[in-house]
Protein backbone atom coordinates (compact mmCIF):
# COMPACT_ATOMS: atom_id res chain seq x y z
CA UNK A 1 0.00 0.00 0.00
CA UNK A 2 1.42 3.39 -0.97
CA UNK A 3 1.58 6.23 1.57
CA UNK A 4 -1.14 8.87 1.42
CA UNK A 5 -0.12 11.83 -0.69
CA UNK A 6 -0.79 15.21 0.90
CA UNK A 7 -2.25 17.59 -1.62
CA UNK A 8 -1.15 21.22 -1.47
CA UNK A 9 -3.19 23.38 0.86
CA UNK A 10 -5.76 25.61 -0.78
CA UNK A 11 -9.35 25.44 0.42
CA UNK A 12 -7.94 24.83 3.89
CA UNK A 13 -6.73 28.42 3.96
CA UNK A 14 -10.35 29.38 4.56
CA UNK A 15 -9.92 28.12 8.13
CA UNK A 16 -7.30 30.83 8.64
CA UNK A 17 -10.04 33.39 8.04
CA UNK A 18 -11.83 32.29 11.18
CA UNK A 19 -8.68 33.09 13.16
CA UNK A 20 -7.96 36.44 11.54
CA UNK A 21 -9.64 38.50 14.25
CA UNK A 22 -8.83 36.47 17.34
CA UNK A 23 -7.35 33.18 18.55
CA UNK A 24 -9.82 30.35 19.00
CA UNK A 25 -10.11 26.79 20.14
CA UNK A 26 -10.26 24.28 17.26
CA UNK A 27 -13.82 23.42 18.31
CA UNK A 28 -14.82 27.08 17.89
CA UNK A 29 -13.29 27.17 14.40
CA UNK A 30 -15.33 24.12 13.44
CA UNK A 31 -18.49 25.62 14.93
CA UNK A 32 -17.99 28.86 12.97
CA UNK A 33 -17.64 26.88 9.76
CA UNK A 34 -20.82 24.94 10.50
CA UNK A 35 -22.73 28.07 11.54
CA UNK A 36 -21.81 30.07 8.45
CA UNK A 37 -24.59 29.16 6.01
CA UNK A 38 -22.77 30.38 2.91
CA UNK A 39 -19.78 28.15 3.67
CA UNK A 40 -21.61 25.22 5.19
CA UNK A 41 -23.66 24.86 2.00
CA UNK A 42 -20.52 24.19 -0.03
CA UNK A 43 -17.97 22.77 2.44
CA UNK A 44 -19.03 20.22 5.00
CA UNK A 45 -16.31 18.55 6.98
CA UNK A 46 -16.36 16.56 10.16
CA UNK A 47 -14.96 17.97 13.38
CA UNK A 48 -11.99 15.59 13.34
CA UNK A 49 -11.18 16.76 9.78
CA UNK A 50 -11.19 20.37 10.96
CA UNK A 51 -8.79 19.45 13.76
CA UNK A 52 -6.51 17.58 11.32
CA UNK A 53 -6.50 20.52 8.90
CA UNK A 54 -5.68 22.95 11.71
CA UNK A 55 -2.77 20.70 12.72
CA UNK A 56 -1.60 20.63 9.12
CA UNK A 57 -1.80 24.43 8.94
CA UNK A 58 0.23 24.58 12.14
CA UNK A 59 2.84 22.19 10.74
CA UNK A 60 3.10 24.46 7.70
CA UNK A 61 3.82 27.45 9.97
CA UNK A 62 0.53 29.31 9.42
CA UNK A 63 -0.74 28.73 12.96
CA UNK A 64 0.71 28.44 16.44
CA UNK A 65 -0.99 26.84 19.37
CA UNK A 66 -0.77 27.15 23.11
CA UNK A 67 -2.23 25.19 25.96
CA UNK A 68 -4.85 26.91 28.08
CA UNK A 69 -5.22 25.57 31.61
CA UNK A 70 -8.79 25.40 32.92
CA UNK A 71 -8.52 24.51 36.58
CA UNK A 72 -9.89 21.03 37.14
CA UNK A 73 -10.98 20.61 33.53
CA UNK A 74 -8.55 19.23 30.96
CA UNK A 75 -6.33 21.83 29.28
CA UNK A 76 -7.43 23.07 25.87
CA UNK A 77 -5.49 23.97 22.76
CA UNK A 78 -5.81 27.55 21.53
CA UNK A 79 -4.74 28.34 17.95
CA UNK A 80 -3.82 31.69 16.45
CA UNK A 81 -2.44 33.00 13.18
CA UNK A 82 1.25 33.56 12.73
CA UNK A 83 2.43 36.49 10.63
CA UNK A 84 3.08 33.97 7.85
CA UNK A 85 -0.47 32.66 8.24
CA UNK A 86 -1.94 36.17 8.09
CA UNK A 87 0.08 37.02 4.96
CA UNK A 88 -0.83 33.72 3.30
CA UNK A 89 -4.52 34.21 4.02
CA UNK A 90 -4.45 37.77 2.68
CA UNK A 91 -2.73 36.62 -0.52
CA UNK A 92 -5.03 33.59 -0.93
CA UNK A 93 -8.10 35.75 -0.50
CA UNK A 94 -7.66 37.70 -3.74
CA UNK A 95 -6.10 35.01 -5.92
CA UNK A 96 -8.47 33.58 -8.54
CA UNK A 97 -9.44 29.94 -8.25
CA UNK A 98 -7.23 28.00 -10.63
CA UNK A 99 -9.45 25.02 -11.45
CA UNK A 100 -13.11 25.01 -12.36
CA UNK A 101 -13.81 21.92 -10.27
CA UNK A 102 -12.75 23.87 -7.13
CA UNK A 103 -14.70 27.02 -7.94
CA UNK A 104 -17.85 26.06 -6.03
CA UNK A 105 -16.06 25.62 -2.72
CA UNK A 106 -13.02 27.82 -2.86
CA UNK A 107 -14.46 30.87 -4.59
CA UNK A 108 -17.44 30.92 -2.22
CA UNK A 109 -15.09 30.80 0.77
CA UNK A 110 -13.00 33.62 -0.67
CA UNK A 111 -16.11 35.67 -1.41
CA UNK A 112 -17.37 35.16 2.15
CA UNK A 113 -14.15 36.43 3.73
CA UNK A 114 -13.61 39.14 1.11
CA UNK A 115 -16.99 40.72 1.83
CA UNK A 116 -16.09 40.69 5.52
CA UNK A 117 -12.92 42.63 4.68
CA UNK A 118 -13.92 45.48 2.37
CA UNK A 119 -15.43 46.18 -1.02
CA UNK A 120 -12.01 46.66 -2.67
CA UNK A 121 -11.08 43.09 -1.74
CA UNK A 122 -14.35 41.79 -3.20
CA UNK A 123 -13.87 43.73 -6.43
CA UNK A 124 -10.23 42.60 -6.74
CA UNK A 125 -11.23 38.96 -6.25
CA UNK A 126 -14.06 39.12 -8.79
CA UNK A 127 -11.96 41.05 -11.33
CA UNK A 128 -9.10 38.56 -11.14
CA UNK A 129 -11.46 35.59 -11.31
CA UNK A 130 -13.25 37.10 -14.31
CA UNK A 131 -9.90 37.53 -16.12
CA UNK A 132 -8.92 33.88 -15.58
CA UNK A 133 -12.29 32.60 -16.75
CA UNK A 134 -12.33 34.93 -19.77
CA UNK A 135 -8.93 33.60 -20.86
CA UNK A 136 -10.18 30.02 -20.62
CA UNK A 137 -13.35 30.91 -22.50
CA UNK A 138 -11.29 32.45 -25.31
CA UNK A 139 -9.16 29.28 -25.60
CA UNK A 140 -12.24 27.05 -25.83
CA UNK A 141 -13.95 29.39 -28.31
CA UNK A 142 -10.79 29.27 -30.43
CA UNK A 143 -10.84 25.48 -30.36
CA UNK A 144 -14.46 25.44 -31.48
CA UNK A 145 -13.75 27.88 -34.32
CA UNK A 146 -10.70 25.98 -35.59
CA UNK A 147 -11.11 24.68 -39.13
CA UNK A 148 -9.98 21.20 -38.12
CA UNK A 149 -13.14 19.71 -36.71
CA UNK A 150 -12.67 17.79 -33.51
CA UNK A 151 -14.48 14.55 -32.87
CA UNK A 152 -18.20 15.18 -32.24
CA UNK A 153 -17.96 14.18 -28.57
CA UNK A 154 -14.86 16.35 -28.11
CA UNK A 155 -16.79 19.30 -29.51
CA UNK A 156 -19.65 18.58 -27.12
CA UNK A 157 -17.27 18.62 -24.16
CA UNK A 158 -15.79 21.92 -25.33
CA UNK A 159 -19.27 23.37 -25.85
CA UNK A 160 -20.21 22.26 -22.34
CA UNK A 161 -17.16 24.00 -20.90
CA UNK A 162 -17.95 27.15 -22.90
CA UNK A 163 -21.48 27.11 -21.47
CA UNK A 164 -20.16 26.64 -17.93
CA UNK A 165 -17.65 29.44 -18.26
CA UNK A 166 -20.18 31.82 -19.83
CA UNK A 167 -22.66 31.08 -17.05
CA UNK A 168 -20.01 31.58 -14.36
CA UNK A 169 -18.94 34.89 -15.91
CA UNK A 170 -22.57 36.02 -15.93
CA UNK A 171 -22.88 34.97 -12.31
CA UNK A 172 -19.74 36.96 -11.43
CA UNK A 173 -21.33 40.06 -12.98
CA UNK A 174 -24.44 39.48 -10.86
CA UNK A 175 -22.28 38.80 -7.83
CA UNK A 176 -20.34 42.03 -8.21
CA UNK A 177 -23.52 44.06 -8.67
CA UNK A 178 -25.14 42.47 -5.61
CA UNK A 179 -22.11 42.84 -3.36
CA UNK A 180 -21.52 46.45 -4.41
CA UNK A 181 -25.16 47.33 -3.68
CA UNK A 182 -25.05 45.46 -0.36
CA UNK A 183 -21.86 47.26 0.69
CA UNK A 184 -23.19 50.65 -0.53
CA UNK A 185 -20.71 51.27 -3.32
Amino acid sequence: MSPMVKLPLSMEYALLGFLRDEPSYPYQVHQRLEQTPMLHLVWQIKQRQTYALLERLEEAGFLESSTVLQGRRPPRRMVHLTERGRATFTEWLVQPVAHGREFRQEFMAKLYFAQRTNVATVVALITRQRAVLSERLAVFAEQLAAPTAAEPLDRLVIQFRVGQLAATLGWLDQCEATVCVTLDV
